[in-house]
C-alpha cells in the first residue's frame, strides 16, 4: 500500500509538470501576460469575477492564465481564494442610476431621457470572422487608440442625470416597485450561509447573480419559448461604472472606496392586477460585474420566473421551481459533483461487478434448471 500511495504522488507531480507545460504551449511564441487577458479579454474578466463573487480584475486574469482558459476552472480558483479572505464589513448599497454610463438601450421606447447609448456591443456586427486581427496589433495600426476614452467621457458626461425607463412607467403607476420598508429583514449573506428554502428574492438574486451564465441563458430562454408565465421586454440595459461606499465606524461616516463597472438588467413583463389591485407591470431584475449583458439579461428572465407563486401564478414548469433552478444554477457545484466521478471508484465499482457475476450466475443456473425441467418433461410425453 505504501509503495502504491508513493507512486500515484509521484504520478500525481508530474501531472502537475505537464499541466505547466501545457498551459505554456509553444515557447517559441510570447507568453500571455495576466495584464494581457485583463485588458483584452475583458468580457471573459467580468464572467470570472460575476461567478466567482470577487470583485478584482487581475485576480481574474490570474485566474483565466492558470486555468489555460476554462473560465470554469477560473471561477472554481478565484472562488476558493475568496474564502480565505478576511470580512472587514458590507458596502452601502450602489445606487445604479447615478451610474456613469458608457452604454444603456431600451426596447421598449425608442426616446428616453439621457437617450440611447449604443457603446461597444456586438450586437451591430456581422458576426463574420475579422482574418485582419490575425495579424500583429489590433488591425488598425492603432488610429482609434485615442478616440474611445473621449468618447466614453462624452457619454459618461452627458449621463450623469439619466433616470431608469422603469422610473417614467413607475411615475404613473404602470409597473411595480420593490422599495424597502423599515421592518424589511436584513437580507442574507449566501457566500457565508448555505442556501435554504423557502429562500428570499435577495437570497435567490445572489444565487443568480453567482449562476452559471450558460446554465441561466439556456433557462431565460425556455421562459421565452412558453415555460414560464412570461411576455418580457427589455425594460432597460444599462453598464458603466459606479462608486461604491462603506461606512467607516471610526469616522463616523460613509466614504467612498473605489469604482466598479456593473450591468445591470431591468426586464418588464406582462401586467399583473386584481380586483382590489389595478393592473401594471411586472418585471425581472439583473446584476453582474462588469460588462456582462447577456448573463444579466438571462438572469432577469429567470429571477421573474421564479416569483410565479408571489405572483398567484400557476407552478407548471421547471424554471419557476426555486429549489430545482437555484439548486443546480451554481458552476462551482456542478463541475465538482459531475468531476468527481474521475475520482478512484474501484471499491464501489468492484463491490457492483461482484453482485452482477453472482446474479448472472444465478440466472444462469436457473435457466440450466429449466431446460433440465422442460427436457424430463418432453420425455415423458414421448414415453
Amino acid at each position: 500500500m505504501y509503495v502504491a500511495v508513493k507512486g500515484g504522488e509521484r504520478a500525481i507531480e508530474a501531472s502537475w509538470r505537464m499541466l505547466d507545460k501545457a498551459r505554456r504551449g509553444d515557447t517559441r511564441l510570447a507568453e500571455l501576460s495576466a495584464a494581457q487577458i485583463r485588458e483584452q479579454l475583458r468580457l471573459a474578466v467580468a464572467r470570472v469575477m460575476t461567478e466567482g463573487s470577487v470583485y478584482d480584475e487581475e485576480l481574474a486574469a490570474l485566474a483565466i492564465k492558470q486555468a489555460a482558459g476554462d473560465l470554469v476552472e477560473a471561477i472554481f480558483l478565484l472562488r476558493a481564494y475568496r474564502t480565505t479572505l478576511p470580512r472587514f464589513g458590507y458596502t452601502q448599497a450602489i445606487d445604479t442610476e447615478a451610474m456613469q454610463v458608457e452604454r444603456r438601450i431600451s426596447a421598449t421606447f425608442k426616446d428616453v431621457p439621457g437617450g440611447q447609448l449604443l457603446g461597444a456591443t456586438y450586437d451591430y456586427t456581422q458576426r463574420l470572422l475579422d482574418f485582419v486581427l490575425l495579424a500583429d496589433g489590433d488591425g488598425d495600426g492603432g488610429a482609434n487608440a485615442t478616440a474611445a476614452p473621449s468618447s466614453i467621457q462624452t457619454a459618461q458626461s452627458a449621463a450623469e442625470a439619466m433616470p431608469r425607463v422603469v422610473t417614467l412607467l413607475d411615475q404613473e403607476g404602470l409597473i411595480e416597485q420593490e422599495r424597502p420598508t423599515p421592518e424589511a429583514p436584513e437580507p442574507g449573506d449566501l457566500s457565508r450561509e448555505p442556501l435554504a428554502f423557502p429562500a428570499s428574492r435577495a437570497t435567490r438574486l445572489q444565487n443568480l447573480a453567482r449562476g452559471d451564465e450558460g446554465f441561466l441563458l439556456a433557462m431565460g430562454y425556455a421562459t421565452q419559448r412558453g415555460y414560464a408565465h412570461s411576455h418580457p421586454f427589455a425594460g432597460e440595459i444599462r453598464f458603466g461604472t459606479i462608486a461604491v461606499e462603506m461606512e467607516l465606524d471610526e469616522l463616523g461616516e460613509t466614504v467612498e472606496i473605489g469604482d466598479i463597472d456593473v450591468t445591470e438588467c431591468q426586464m418588464i413583463n406582462q401586467f399583473a392586477g386584481s380586483g382590489d389591485v389595478p393592473p401594471a407591470f411586472t418585471q425581472g431584475y439583473g446584476l453582474a460585474f462588469g460588462h456582462s449583458e447577456r448573463k444579466a439579461m438571462a438572469m432577469a428572465l429567470v429571477d421573474r420566473a421564479l416569483r410565479a407563486e408571489e405572483l398567484g401564478e400557476t407552478l407548471a414548469s421547471p424554471t419557476q421551481d426555486i429549489e430545482f433552478m437555484l439548486s443546480h444554477s451554481d458552476n462551482v457545484e456542478a463541475s465538482g459533483f459531475v468531476q468527481h466521478l474521475k475520482l478512484p471508484h474501484y471499491v464501489d465499482f468492484q463491490s457492483e461487478l461482484e453482485l452482477v457475476r453472482r446474479l448472472r450466475a444465478q440466472h444462469g443456473a436457473e435457466d440450466k434448471s429449466q431446460d433440465k425441467d422442460q427436457d424430463q418433461d418432453q420425455q415423458e410425453q414421448a414415453a
